[in-house]
C-alpha cells in the first residue's frame, strides 16, 4: 500500500514539475517544509514563500529550455515513526535533448491530513545516490 501511495505522490509531484503548475506542486508539500541543496537551504513556512521559491525555480527551468525530467531510480524505507525516506535520481534536459542537470534528491515523507507529503528535501550530486530497501517504479 505505501508503495502505491508513493507512486502517486511523485507521479503528481512530476506531473507539476513538467506542467509548471504551482497548486498541484503545492499538494505535495506539507508547510513548513524545507528544500536543501548545495547552494542554500529554504525554509518555507507559508503558501506566499512556497510560491516564491517554486517561482524562481519554474524560472530558472524555463530559461533552461527544460524539455523533459525523467527519474533514473527511485528507491524508498519505511520508518517505525510513519514517516518515510525516498532517494530519487534525477535528470533534466533542453530542448536539443541535452541533459543539463542530474542529481540525487532525498525526501522526507510524512502523513499529513491521511495523505503523503514532502516535508523535507536535500538535493545532492549524484554521487550521493542512497539505495534504500525498496524499489519504487515512477510512471514518467
Amino acid at each position: 500500500m505505501m508503495n502505491q501511495q508513493l507512486v502517486s505522490l511523485f507521479q503528481e509531484y512530476l506531473s507539476a514539475f513538467k506542467e509548471y503548475d504551482l497548486a498541484a506542486l503545492k499538494q505535495c508539500y506539507s508547510l513548513p517544509c524545507s528544500l536543501h541543496t548545495p547552494d542554500k537551504i529554504a525554509y518555507l513556512v507559508n503558501e506566499f514563500d512556497f510560491e516564491q521559491e517554486f517561482i524562481d525555480i519554474f524560472t530558472v527551468l524555463q530559461h533552461a529550455k527544460t524539455q523533459n525530467i525523467i527519474i533514473t531510480k527511485a528507491s524508498y524505507n519505511e520508518s517505525i515513526n510513519g514517516s518515510v525516506d525516498v532517494c530519487i535520481d534525477w535528470a533534466f534536459s533542453n530542448d536539443e535533448d541535452e541533459i543539463f542537470a542530474d542529481f540525487c534528491a532525498f525526501y522526507h515523507v510524512i502523513i499529513f491530513e491521511n495523505k503523503l507529503k514532502i516535508m523535507n528535501v536535500v538535493s545532492h550530486d549524484l554521487s550521493n545516490s542512497v539505495e534504500l530497501p525498496s524499489n519504487l517504479s515512477i510512471v514518467h
